[in-house]
């Protein structure tokens, strides 16, 4: 079989931030990296399974939430791939998951689709974890452009 182009990237090189992984059509990749690769520190899956509800529940309900496709973490626990439609660019992108990062640092209260009849591991979350996850990523994206999310 061929080799799928994310296994090609580099990962003893590849930093925290926010990359494009690939475009098909009219779909885009990112690849939010917020850990480094083998580093050691993974997202837990607590932090991890509540910041996707936050993630998704924020960016569904943006101004961008038709273009939205897929929100979803990694296997490997270093960051999450989002898909959006092309007729939002990259610019718009970025600052859309600013803005996602940043309800995700300041959430408080329930989070949405926590309930049994809801998810399918209502029991597995961490809200402050997501919480520091975001905050940290606020940084990393702080300065963060269109120049950036290339590998």
């Amino acid at each position: 079989m061929d080799r799928i182009a994310s296994f090609s990237v580099d990962h003893d090189k590849l930093n925290k931030g926010m990359y494009v992984s690939r475009i098909d059509g009219d779909v885009i990749t990112y690849d939010i990296r917020m850990k480094k690769p083998n580093g050691g520190d993974y997202l837990q899956n607590g932090a991890m399974h509540t910041f996707e509800h936050l993630f998704a529940t924020y960016a569904r309900n943006s101004r961008f939430k038709d273009s939205v496709i897929y929100i979803g973490p990694m296997g490997c626990r270093t960051g999450f791939y989002l898909l959006m439609r092309n007729n939002v660019s990259i610019s718009d992108t970025i600052a859309l998951v600013k803005e996602c990062f940043a309800f995700i640092k300041a959430f408080s209260g329930k989070i949405p689709g926590s309930e049994k009849k809801e998810c399918g591991n209502y029991l597995e979350h961490d809200l402050e974890g997501a919480k520091l996850t975001a905050a940290d990523m606020l940084t990393v994206l702080e300065n963060w452009k269109e120049s950036n999310t290339s590998y």
